[in-house]
């Protein structure tokens, strides 16, 4: 296959793909253009004002260098600071230029060249070229003990990983605005991996400056480097000012920006952990929006005047089923009757928002690798009998977990949902025994170290790509799904590894259509795909030009406040 090449045009922001010789698929047709780098003419207000928008967060950030976060409010804050070589198109989930005008690569897909922006300055007046870009590179990989704990470097663990087995081979700087990528193995997630929050791009001056890998664990935590805290410095529309440790994040308008002003002054994310607060925060005026607003709520805040922004479902909850907490989980049989016997259908139209839809796989439609001809499992409660009978397991009792302390854009109302599928299960003669645990107060840890038989997970996708969700669910021998204890492990395993190392996109499209396949087969059906769902971000009836994204991955930059 010949080089694949993805450029910005000089006249415009339109996106063109230039790819091989290979027949383009159905999917870049339809894709392939876009706003281009939210630097573009179009991504911002017409004129900045001296507006403060206030956004009410659910919790505080964890650190203001994104290498070392993980959670969805720490981004929502560096996200506004920093800015990638790749970006994601305004609303959507398709690659755009962003620090990168475009990129190629060699025939073997090992060899990455990304031509930069030029004429971006970092927010401490120094440039950025591919010197920094390098630079950047080899400081995520080069992480102290500390820094390469999965609870730390998160992300690049998992899409890098650290030492000999590292996806990162080097990068070099060919001149000042070109910068050279090596890999030590082809992979389909790159370079759209690098669009991920915990890639934006740092001053190399103030990583320095700041001991920015001087991270160290103190107990169960980690004590971050000054960077982390008081400096982070990228090249996005905003500045970091301050965070008063407790309930306000202050950001500045960067006046220096290289596109597109902000169109507010600044930005304060006022941490408020109930929603209930949030929303009458929002109704009396202190805060010009919030996240996830219960879909129960909708209607009252849009009747009451406020917007209410319904993302594009890019996500999938699920009901897992981990034989290794349970050994009576390794029939198919089971795993089947309990499919069949959840009315999916009903689920979808009473406990979640308008949008919802019934899931037939693990990832959403929108990803390449979507299998469109598998047909969903039916509601059959017989049927469901039936199997549990053959599986000598008429008088079956499980262990059903559900979080409390929380909502996800997948599960608004976990404790609904959970009564739901309980209910139907029961219909079937399965015995429930119920284990409510607090979201971070013991659910987490434990569906996450196989002691949960069956429960309720999701997943929001960090980027568009299979892999992203299948190996988030299945890679390894100790996944969440417990698929070690099951027969089909290792052709599993193969089936991730091939997928994710095939260059060509559309044989790396038909391996995950095949794999999505094996998965939802009578066979394997390691878990149950329940439904993808539209989660909200709401906003003030003043506020204008706000984007939902599908990935909650927001530009802030492009909102302006009518009197």
């Amino acid at each position: 296959m010949k080089n694949r090449r993805v450029a910005i045009a000089a006249t415009s922001a339109a996106l063109a793909l230039v790819l091989s010789s290979c027949a383009e698929s159905e999917r870049d047709d339809s894709s392939g253009e876009g706003d281009g780098a939210s630097g573009s003419e179009e991504a911002g207000g017409a004129e900045g004002s001296d507006a403060t928008f206030v956004f009410g967060a659910a919790g505080a950030p964890t650190t203001f260098d994104p290498f070392y976060a993980s959670d969805g409010e720490t981004f929502r804050v560096t996200r506004q600071i920093f800015q990638n070589l790749v970006g994601i198109e305004p609303g959507g989930t398709e690659f755009v230029p962003e620090l990168a005008t475009e990129w190629e690569s060699s025939e073997d897909g090992l060899t990455w060249t990304f031509q930069l922006q030029d004429g971006v300055t970092f927010h401490d007046g120094e440039p950025f070229d591919a010197e920094a870009v390098c630079y950047n590179f080899e400081r995520w990989a080069d992480q102290n003990e500390a820094g390469q704990n999965p609870s730390a470097a998160y992300y690049y663990g998992n899409d890098f990983g650290f030492g000999e087995d590292s996806l990162y081979e080097s990068c070099t700087a060919t001149d000042e605005m070109t910068a050279e990528v090596v890999l030590t193995r082809a992979t389909g997630k790159f370079p759209g991996v690098l669009s991920q929050s915990s890639y934006g791009i740092s001053s190399p001056a103030a990583l320095e400056e700041y001991d920015a890998n001087g991270i160290e664990v103190q107990g169960e935590g980690f004590t971050f480097p000054e960077y982390a805290t008081d400096h982070p410095t990228g090249t996005g529309p905003f500045v970091f000012d301050s965070f008063d440790g407790t309930s306000n994040v202050t950001l500045t308008r960067n006046d220096d920006f290289w596109g597109e002003q902000a169109g507010v002054q600044e930005i304060i994310f006022r941490i408020i952990s109930d929603e209930t607060a949030r929303r009458q925060e929002l109704e009396s005026g202190t805060i010009n929006g919030y996240d996830l607003p219960n879909p129960v709520d909708w209607a009252g805040l849009e009747e009451a005047g406020n917007q209410v922004l319904i993302r594009d479902p890019f996500n999938i909850l699920y009901l897992a089923l981990n034989p290794v907490a349970d050994p009576q989980l390794e029939d198919p049989l089971i795993r089947r009757a309990l499919y069949h016997a959840i009315n999916r259908e009903e689920l979808v139209a009473s406990q979640l928002p308008d949008g919802a839809e019934v899931a037939t796989q693990f990832i959403p439609p929108t990803v390449a690798g979507y299998n469109e001809s598998i047909e969903p499992y039916a509601y059959d409660p017989e049927a469901a009998q039936d199997l549990l009978e053959e599986a000598g397991a008429s008088d079956l009792t499980i262990d059903l977990w559900y979080p409390t302390e929380v909502t996800r854009p997948y599960m608004p109302n976990p404790q609904a949902i959970y009564d739901a599928v309980a209910a139907d299960w029961e219909a079937v003669g399965v015995t429930i025994n119920p284990v409510a645990r607090p979201w971070a107060g013991g659910y987490i840890d434990g569906t996450q170290q196989s002691q949960a038989p069956a429960f309720f997970l999701g997943w929001t996708g960090d980027l568009n790509s299979a892999d992203n969700f299948l190996c988030a669910f299945f890679c390894g021998e100790d996944n969440q799904f417990g698929t070690g204890a099951l027969p089909f492990q290792d052709e599993l395993q193969e089936g991730l590894r091939a997928g994710d190392a095939e260059p060509d996109e559309d044989a790396r499209t038909a391996l995950y259509e095949e794999l999505n396949a094996q998965i939802m087969s009578e066979e394997w059906l390691p878990g149950l795909p329940l439904s993808h769902s539209p989660p909200a971000i709401v906003v003030g009836p003043n506020v204008e030009g706000l984007v939902p994204s599908p990935l909650t991955a927001e530009d802030f930059s492009t909102i302006t406040l009518s009197e």
